[in-house]
C-alpha cells in the first residue's frame, strides 16, 4: 500500500512538472505577440502587459479605444499581484501579429479561475470588437469552452496586427496572466491537468472513504474530525482550481465569491479539532491546548467578519500561517515529551507549514510565479494527508504493540503466579497434614472436656433453677416496695430519677403496666399479639392493629423526654411540698409553657374521672378508660 501511494505521489509531481508554464519573453516597449507554429505557447504574466488601472471605474470600451489614449496603455515591470487593487478597474491591451500561412488554431486563455468579471473586446473582420464575457461570476454554462479557466479562439484568418482589450474587475487580489497557445498544446496540456487532478482528488477520496470506515469500526472521533479535514481540503482545492465551480454549482456563481473562504476556515477548524484529539492536548499539555483553542475561537471571529461584513478578508493573508504553525509546534512539542505516536504527525504538518507558507509568499507576489510553486498547497495537502494516515497507522500500531507487551507481561506475571500458587499448595498440604494430626490429637482433648462440661452444666442449670427462684421473689419483692414507694408519694426527684433514669425504663415500665397481666387488643379485643415494627410495639394477630406502650396512656405523644413527663406527673400527685411552675421548669431543663400545658392535661384528666387523691397507677388507669369510651 505504501509503495504505491509513494508511486502516485511521483506520478503527479511527474505531471505536474511537465505542465509547466512557459515564461514569457519580455518585450520592450510593447507586448506584441507574432503567431508562430515554431512557439506553441506564449504567456505573459501582468508586469509584461500593457494596462492601465482606471481607479473612477467610470471608463467604458469606447474610451479606452481612441487613439489619443492609447499613451496610457504602458507596460509596468515592477507591477504584481500583491500590488492588485480590488476597488479598481483593469484594462489589459495585447496585440497580436496574426499569422494566416499557420497550421495550427490558436486561442487566448486566463489562468486566474477567481476573476469576477473578464471583458474581452475581440477585433472583427468589420474593424470593430466584438465583447466576450467570461469569469467566475458569470454562470458556467455560458462558455464557450467548458474548462475551468477562461479560454476564447483567437481568429487567425487575416493578416496584420490586432488589438485585444481585455476589462477585468475581482473582489480579491487577480493574478492577471494571459496565455496564446496552439489549441494543440492546450488539450495535451489541459488533459494532462485534469489526469492530475482526478488522482489528486481520488485519493482525497479514498483516504476519506478509508478513515471513516475505520470511524465506524472504532468508534474514535479523531477519525470523524479527519475525515471532515479531508473533505474540506478537497473541496478548498476544488473551488480554487475551479473545478468545484465547473462540477457542484455551475448555475451558483455567488457561490464563488465566498466558497474559498468558508472551506479554508473549514480546513483550520477540523485540523484544529483533529490535532487536540490526536495529540491529546487537554491532558499533555494544558498550555498549547489553551491556545489552539483561542486561535479557533479567533479564526471563527475572523470568519463571521468576512461572512457578513467584509469578503475582503476572505483574501489569503500572512496570519493564516499561524494556526499551521502552532499545530506543527504543538506537535513537535508533544512528541519531544515522549509521545511517539505524534512522529508522523509532526512530519506531515511540517510538510502543510512549509506549502502553506510558500503559498502566502506565492499569494503576496514575493515568489514569482512558477508551476511547481503554483501547485504547492496541493501537493503539501497530499504529503501531509498521507503522513497523516501513517501517522493513524502508526498509531494503532503503537498501541497494538503496547497491548502486546502488556500481554506477555500479564502471561509471564501469570505463569510467576501459577507457580508461586503450585509451591505455595504444596507447603500447605505438609502444614495440613501437620495440623490435622493435632487437630485429631485436641478433638479427642475436647471430647473429653465436653464430657466433664456436660456434667457441669447440669450442675449450673440446677444450680441456676434454684437462682431464678430467688431472683423472682427478690424482683417481687422489690417490686412491691417500689410500688409502696411511689404510692406513698415520698420519693425525692434525685430517687425517682434512679427508678426512671431514662426513656427506656419509663418504655419498659408502661409495657408492664399494660401487658403485663395480658395482651387485649384496643380495637377488636383479641388477645393474641405478636412483636410490632418497633421497640415496644405489639400487633395484633387478629385485626393486625398496631399499639404503642404509650398509646392509651397520659404520655402518648408527649414530645419532650418521657421521663421527665413522669417526673411532672409524680410530682402533681406527691405529698412532698409542691414546686412553683417556674422551679420545676428548671429543675428538668423545660420550658414554662411545656411543664404548664402537661400539667394542665394530667389535671384535666383527673378532673374528668373525678377521683379525689388519685394515685400514680390511677393515672395511667384514668387514661386507658378515657381511651377506650369508659366511665
Amino acid at each position: 500500500m505504501k509503495r504505491i501511494l509513494l508511486k502516485l505521489f511521483l506520478l503527479i509531481l511527474v505531471i505536474m512538472s511537465g505542465i509547466r508554464l512557459v515564461h514569457a519573453q519580455r518585450i520592450s516597449g510593447s507586448s506584441t505577440l507574432t503567431i508562430d507554429d515554431n512557439l506553441d505557447e506564449r504567456i505573459f504574466s501582468i508586469s509584461q502587459l500593457e494596462f492601465f488601472e482606471d481607479s473612477t471605474n467610470m471608463l467604458e470600451f469606447s474610451d479606452i479605444v481612441q487613439p489619443d489614449f492609447q499613451d496610457n496603455f504602458k507596460i509596468r515591470p515592477s507591477f504584481n499581484k500583491n500590488k492588485f487593487n480590488i476597488d479598481n478597474t483593469y484594462w489589459v491591451k495585447l496585440s497580436i501579429d496574426k499569422t494566416p500561412k499557420s497550421s495550427k488554431k490558436w486561442l487566448m486563455e486566463f489562468y486566474d479561475q477567481t476573476i469576477d468579471v473578464v471583458e474581452v473586446y475581440v477585433p472583427n473582420n468589420e474593424g470593430g470588437h466584438d465583447k466576450i464575457l467570461m469569469g467566475d461570476a458569470i454562470p458556467f454554462g455560458s462558455r464557450n469552452f467548458k474548462h475551468k479557466n477562461f479560454e476564447l479562439l483567437i481568429n487567425n484568418t487575416s493578416e496584420g496586427i490586432s488589438n485585444y482589450y481585455v476589462k477585468i474587475q475581482s473582489h480579491q487580489k487577480a493574478d492577471i496572466r494571459i496565455a496564446i497557445r496552439s489549441v494543440n498544446r492546450f488539450i495535451y496540456y489541459a488533459l494532462n491537468e485534469y489526469f492530475a487532478y482526478g488522482v489528486f482528488y481520488g485519493m482525497i477520496l479514498i483516504i476519506g472513504l478509508y478513515n471513516l470506515l475505520v470511524y465506524t469500526v472504532i468508534r474514535e472521533t479523531k477519525y470523524l474530525y479527519y475525515t471532515f479535514y479531508l473533505i474540506s481540503v478537497g473541496i478548498y482545492a476544488l473551488s480554487v482550481d475551479g473545478i468545484a465551480f465547473q462540477y457542484l454549482w455551475p448555475n451558483s456563481p455567488e457561490w464563488n465569491q465566498i466558497a474559498n473562504g468558508v472551506f479554508s476556515f473549514s480546513i483550520v477548524l477540523w485540523a484544529i479539532l483533529f490535532s487536540i484529539k490526536f495529540l491529546n492536548t487537554r491532558f499533555r499539555s494544558p498550555s498549547i491546548h489553551k491556545v489552539l483553542i483561542t486561535i479557533l475561537v479567533i479564526k471563527s471571529v475572523i470568519f463571521l467578519i468576512a461572512l457578513f461584513w467584509d469578503p475582503k478578508l476572505f483574501e489569503i493573508r500572512y496570519y493564516d500561517i499561524i494556526p499551521f504553525f502552532f499545530i506543527f509546534f504543538a506537535s513537535i512539542y508533544i512528541w519531544s515529551r515522549g509521545y511517539k505516536v505524534a512522529r508522523f504527525f509532526v512530519i506531515a504538518y511540517g510538510v502543510l507549514f512549509i506549502g502553506v507558507v510558500v503559498k502566502v509568499l506565492v499569494n503576496a507576489a514575493i515568489i514569482p510565479h512558477m508551476t511547481l510553486v503554483y501547485y504547492s498547497l496541493h501537493l503539501a495537502f497530499l504529503v501531509e494527508m498521507l503522513l497523516l494516515t501513517f501517522a493513524l497507522g502508526d498509531r494503532i500500531q503503537i498501541l497494538k504493540d503496547n497491548r502486546d507487551r502488556a500481554m506477555r507481561r500479564t502471561i509471564r506475571q501469570m505463569e510467576d503466579n501459577f507457580a508461586l500458587k503450585e509451591k505455595v499448595n504444596r507447603e500447605l498440604e505438609i502444614k495440613v497434614s501437620e495440623r490435622t494430626k493435632e487437630l485429631a490429637h485436641k478433638n479427642k482433648l475436647l471430647e473429653e472436656y465436653n464430657q466433664q462440661l456436660t456434667e457441669k452444666d447440669e450442675e449450673i442449670k440446677r444450680i441456676n433453677s434454684l437462682l431464678d427462684r430467688d431472683n423472682w421473689k427478690l424482683k417481687s419483692s422489690i417490686k412491691e416496695s417500689f410500688q409502696a414507694r411511689l404510692s406513698n408519694k415520698l420519693l425525692s426527684f434525685e430517687e425517682f430519677q434512679r427508678i426512671f433514669p431514662d426513656q427506656s425504663a419509663c418504655l419498659r415500665y408502661l409495657e408492664e403496666f399494660k401487658w403485663g397481666q395480658g395482651y387485649e387488643c384496643r380495637q377488636c379485643g383479641n388477645h393474641k399479639s405478636s412483636k410490632g415494627p418497633k421497640l415496644f410495639t405489639r400487633r395484633c394477630s387478629k385485626c393486625g392493629h398496631i399499639d404503642s406502650v404509650t398509646a392509651g396512656t397520659i404520655f402518648h405523644g408527649v414530645k419532650f423526654p418521657l421521663e421527665k413527663a413522669f417526673y411532672i406527673t409524680y410530682e402533681l400527685i406527691a405529698n412532698t411540698e409542691k414546686r412553683t411552675l417556674e422551679q420545676l421548669a428548671e429543675l428538668l431543663e423545660l420550658r414554662k409553657n411545656t411543664v404548664w400545658n402537661f400539667r394542665k392535661k394530667t389535671r384535666q384528666n383527673i378532673e374528668a374521672h373525678n377521683i379525689q387523691n388519685p394515685h400514680w397507677n390511677d393515672i395511667l388507669i384514668m387514661a386507658e378508660e378515657k381511651v377506650n369510651g369508659k366511665k
